[in-house]
């Protein structure tokens, strides 16, 4: 027995009544009423957000061509002996074009293409470059190779010094200009054609790579990283530095500004633990900053507590062990 009750405008309540067993919705194949009534036919829809639904949807395309296994069997003589058969040689694994493919072919059409085209730009901190071996190579003769010290991130300085025009342009917009020879490791010129670069995406964890790959999207035509890192004829030690000084990235005010905030109400083991939830979430530019601004109010209890776990009242600590015993406090959030 069916029993089909209306629930909704777009959906219906069917229980399927079989001897004891009673089906609801969740055993009906899902389905469109909209699509159902226009093209007045049965069609199954899924919301299809796994993985496996992808790789059901999507495999038959990359499987390559229709391929078909053919072997030859020779026909064994009685006076043969069946021992000498090359059962290698007799496999053979046989390609089928169709006729629209095969069409396709004979009139040169494209098989494939990519546009635009996108370069992949790498770049590295000072002597941190890959370098790619065998694991038979030996390690002097890997050293004395000039392609160790030759990348594409490092070959563009040389760029620049030869060209004029490539000191101006970032890393970004060099492969609009010039092409990557990857055999001879060198850049060249761009005569035809034109492509996008486009640098991978660091982590703020990576620390000086992440502001590295920053001042990349803006310096034009350095030839060394002292060069990178320096602003309005300064040179600053670190990238992270030279960042903030091109105002590339947040002074942390907002950051000093919440915990000062939080201390009228909060008490100082809270602070300390907002302290460690921005250092975790890796959202502040310069933490030591933000340290040497709050320390006072992150440290509110800390006296107090080393005088009740001493036991000793009149018991005074220097600026230095309040600091220490304050990151001993925040470590231990970890």
């Amino acid at each position: 027995m069916v029993m089909v009750i209306p629930y909704t405008e777009d959906e219906i309540m069917v229980f399927f009544v079989e001897k004891s067993s009673v089906m609801d919705n969740t055993s009906v194949v899902p389905y469109n009423k909209t699509l159902l009534k226009r093209y007045q036919a049965h069609i199954n829809v899924e919301w299809c957000n796994q993985a496996g639904s992808i790789k059901y949807l999507f495999k038959y395309i990359y499987k390559g061509h229709d391929r078909a296994s053919v072997c030859f069997v020779p026909i064994n003589q009685e006076n043969q002996n069946k021992e000498n058969i090359d059962e290698i040689k007799d496999y053979y694994s046989c390609r089928y074009i169709s006729a629209c493919e095969a069409s396709w072919r004979i009139f040169s059409y494209d098989i494939h293409y990519r546009t635009p085209s996108v370069v992949r730009l790498p770049f590295h901190l000072p002597g941190q470059q890959q370098v790619i071996y065998e694991s038979f190579d030996d390690l002097d003769d890997i050293l004395d190779k000039l392609s160790v010290a030759s990348s594409m991130f490092s070959e563009w300085f040389k760029c620049n010094q030869n060209y004029p025009e490539a000191r101006t342009l970032t890393y970004v917009e060099f492969p609009t200009k010039f092409v990557w020879k990857a055999d001879k490791r060198y850049w060249k010129p761009r005569k035809k054609g034109f492509s996008f670069g486009r640098i991978h995406a660091v982590s703020p964890s990576l620390g000086e790579a992440y502001y590295l790959r920053i001042l990349l999207n803006k310096v034009k035509g350095p030839t060394t990283f002292a060069q990178i890192r320096t602003v309005n004829s300064v040179e600053y030690p670190t990238f992270r530095d030279a960042c903030y000084a091109c105002g590339l990235s947040d002074d942390d005010n907002e950051y000093v500004e919440a915990i000062v905030e939080a201390s009228f109400t909060g008490t100082g083991y809270y602070l300390r633990s907002l302290f460690c939830t921005l250092l975790m979430s890796e959202s502040m530019s310069r933490p030591e900053f933000v340290w040497e601004t709050t320390w006072i109010y992150l440290s509110g209890d800390i006296l107090y507590k080393q005088r009740i776990a001493l036991k000793h009242l009149g018991l005074e600590l220097n600026e230095e062990q309040v600091k220490n015993l304050t990151l001993f406090e925040i470590e231990s959030f970890y």
